[in-house]
């Protein structure tokens, strides 16, 4: 069966201005490429030594719901997936991140200092690690648009490097909890399908006041490769890019013991040698300014050993690179079960994701 077998379900899209957009331009694409084909990882029609599936599937009297014009997709020839499925997804991605217009506070038993612009922090390279599952059900509303939900959690690992006015190296862990939407649509031309995804996510880290944003877009090309004797297995390969795309507004707080590891308490006089090096050398008096009003007091509580002092922090923070290179395939058993992995490979985002599916008449 050279079957119209589902495309979805990567979540690893670009952020258009508004989901509107997003509905529209992906809807236009899918209209426009209907004529060459009706189904998920749309192929041509399934080969003469296949043609006795074929016919079996334009007598299919397809009375479920989903997906809608199921039934027309059948008698045109091509094969189509169970509309209901449940994917179970486990993913690891790292990626640098930018930060800027960075604000500190400072919240003690005797200290209450709200969050303060300072401008001259610098960065060195700072990179995000999370490692997360997630549950997906979605639904194959037509033969060609799907849409899903995202349901899961992990853990995430944020590396800081200060580089000025001291070098200093933060290292944050915190539990995630994420829920989104996201729409995917298929079609094909020739033996080539292709599939757009767009999702939206918001995941709440246990350290930030608010959920972060992360919008995902996903292009991908691919073609599918049936099983002679067994029409309803599949292997399909892929090839795409995906980009990535956060809200930048970051607040939160954290304890100071657990914002800096363990090599910077037992290091801690060479930190504050540092910063008063710089406070008496090198800060200008703008500088010394908010120092006094912020830098200064935490230097004090590292110079204490007060780990139990909160800090307070906002940023802005975003991805260093939007768009990465992926590559991916999925094993079909039949068109109930199915394995998929892809793998983010080009460009600094580096990502790894496994995954079983179940599919369901509905």
């Amino acid at each position: 069966m050279k079957n119209c077998k589902k495309t979805m379900k990567f979540k690893y899209p670009m952020k258009f201005e508004s989901p509107n957009r997003i509905f529209f331009f992906v809807i236009l694409f899918l209209f426009i490429s209907i004529p060459y084909a009706t189904g998920q990882y749309v192929n041509t029609k399934i080969k003469t030594k296949h043609e006795v599936y074929i016919d079996s599937l334009k007598q299919v009297e397809y009375d479920y719901v989903f997906p809608i014009l199921g039934q027309e997709t059948y008698r045109k020839g091509f094969d189509i997936p169970y509309p209901a499925g449940l994917m179970a997804n486990y993913m690891w991605l790292k990626q640098n991140l930018i930060f800027d217009n960075m604000q500190l506070g400072i919240q003690t038993d005797d200290l209450d200092i709200p969050l303060t612009d300072v401008d001259f922090i610098e960065y060195g390279e700072n990179t995000n690690t999370s490692y997360s599952y997630n549950v997906r059900p979605d639904l194959w509303i037509l033969p060609f648009l799907n849409v899903y939900g995202i349901f899961g959690g992990g853990q995430s690992r944020t590396e800081v490097n200060l580089t000025a006015p001291i070098p200093l190296y933060s290292n944050v862990e915190q539990d995630i909890r994420t829920a989104g939407i996201g729409i995917m649509g298929a079609g094909g031309i020739g033996p080539i399908w292709f599939s757009v995804d767009a999702n939206w996510t918001w995941s709440k880290p246990e350290l930030l006041d608010k959920p972060v944003q992360v919008n995902v877009l996903g292009i991908r090309l691919g073609h599918t490769f049936t099983f002679k004797n067994k029409p309803e297995r599949n292997i399909a390969i892929w090839g795409g890019a995906m980009s990535m795309k956060m809200n930048s507004d970051t607040k939160g707080e954290i304890k100071l013991i657990d914002a800096l590891p363990p090599e910077a308490w037992e290091n801690r006089d060479e930190i504050v040698d540092n910063y008063y090096d710089w406070y008496n050398n090198e800060a200008t008096p703008p500088q010394k300014i908010v120092a006094d009003k912020i830098l200064t007091p935490i230097i004090e509580r590292i110079d204490a050993a007060d780990g139990s002092t909160i800090i307070r922090y906002g940023m802005d923070k975003q991805v260093q690179q939007q768009w990465n290179g992926t590559i991916g395939g999925q094993f079909q058993f039949n068109k109930r079960w199915m394995l998929r992995s892809e793998a983010g490979l080009i460009g600094n985002r580096k990502s790894f994701l496994f995954s079983i599916n179940y599919r369901f008449l509905l």
